[in-house]
């Protein structure tokens, strides 16, 4: 199975993108792959649906903050509309298709689009490695990062203190280059960002002297994250400006730190449920008693059946981790194992020597059969 892209990535948006950055960068994709531009298009289609299911998530506040936080992990049980008929997509999302793409994109682009404070910065990606207590309990962590943070001096104008940036003479301060083109199907507008201000639609004339122009500096920061209970390997979380500043003013990116769980002295995890190994002696085997052992939150006492054979699963209820962003947790199951001696003195070799010729201690031949017969089913189950 395919592994599912980062809707940001789909929609070719940073993490920081305003709502109508998220919009414009849909309209753009639709009617680029839009199945009546690409007739019989299995891979257009597949995008326009893709960039579709992207746009409805982060369109929704409720489920743009789910999958910040989550990833497609919390998008699970979520109810997307875009996947059923292509047809109905457009009517899903009839306000991206109102009036101003058309008229941006066939009359000439008469609507001035708003111009871009400096550039945004980039996010940063960070691992985060946590123990399985941690993860059972949830637990705040702090993380110390270098990045790009707004310079002390010009306060990320980029500017000269006392000096003031000009309007770009290429663009006039729109920060976008038009060209305006004609065909037999209408008029057609290619917007591009002007290359002379970076899309700023402003230059600086006299740069800072700190920062060199650039509006930012190398520092460190230290943020602090909540991890909630019952994270799993590779969840992750984004700390929304926390990233790298941007250029001359514009919005920071942010930080994704990327869960992954150290291996556990003792346990091994197996969804929200949790596996402990242990080892019993024969004698205990056969008339069993309590044994101690280890759990997430200390230790407790268990029961030992009498007969219990090597391999059997023992049970804690609610003794797990917890259901990620619901209620309830998982259990501790304990596999029992039966230690067999391989250093014994003389005394010990005559003691089992006797007992091996006892009446209870051989197993009879249908004890024998009942035991292939388990064994065959399970074989047969995994077969």
């Amino acid at each position: 199975m395919a592994t599912k892209r980062d809707f940001y990535e789909v929609l070719g948006v940073p993490r920081s993108a305003s709502q109508d950055e998220i919009k414009k960068a849909y309209r753009k994709m639709a009617l680029q792959y839009h199945p009546d531009r690409n007739p019989n298009n299995k891979e257009a289609e597949d995008k326009f649906k893709e960039a579709a299911e992207a746009y409805e998530a982060l369109s929704d506040p409720a489920k743009r903050q789910r999958f910040d936080q989550y990833g497609h992990e919390g998008m699970r049980g979520t109810d997307f509309r875009g996947s059923a008929d292509i047809n109905d997509i457009f009517s899903n999302f009839g306000d991206i298709f109102g009036g101003s793409i058309f008229d941006d994109v066939f009359s000439g682009g008469r609507q001035q689009r708003r111009r871009a404070t400096g550039q945004a910065g980039s996010d940063l990606k960070v691992q985060l490695k946590l123990t399985l207590e941690e993860i059972a309990a949830g637990v705040e962590k702090k993380i110390k990062i270098k990045k790009w943070k707004t310079c002390q001096t010009c306060s990320g104008s980029g500017a000269k203190p006392g000096s003031s940036k000009t309007t770009c003479p290429q663009c006039g301060g729109t920060g976008e280059l038009r060209q305006v083109s004609r065909s037999m199907f209408g008029q057609f507008v290619n917007i591009t960002t002007c290359l002379n201000c970076g899309g700023e639609g402003q230059i600086v004339r006299d740069r800072c002297p700190a920062c060199d122009g650039e509006g930012r500096e190398q520092g460190e920061s230290t943020i602090k994250v909540n991890v909630p209970a019952g994270v799993s390997e590779g969840n992750y979380i984004a700390m929304q400006g926390q990233g790298n500043a941007g250029r001359r003013g514009g919005p920071s990116g942010d930080v994704i730190v990327e869960f992954h769980e150290v291996r556990h002295e003792h346990f091994v995890r197996n969804g929200d449920d949790i596996v402990y190994n242990t080892l019993i002696s024969f004698p205990h085997a056969v008339t069993g008693g309590d044994i101690e052992v280890p759990t997430l939150s200390g230790r407790s006492r268990i029961k030992i059946e009498p007969g219990t054979m090597p391999g059997k699963m023992l049970r804690m209820k609610e003794k797990g981790i917890p259901h990620l962003n619901s209620f309830g947790r998982g259990d501790q199951l304990i596999r029992i194992q039966v230690w067999v001696p391989t250093k014994l003195n003389a005394r010990e070799k005559e003691l089992l020597r006797e007992l091996s010729s006892a009446e209870h201690i051989v197993p009879t031949e249908e004890e024998k059969n009942a035991n292939k017969s388990f064994f065959e089913k399970v074989r047969n189950t995994f077969s």
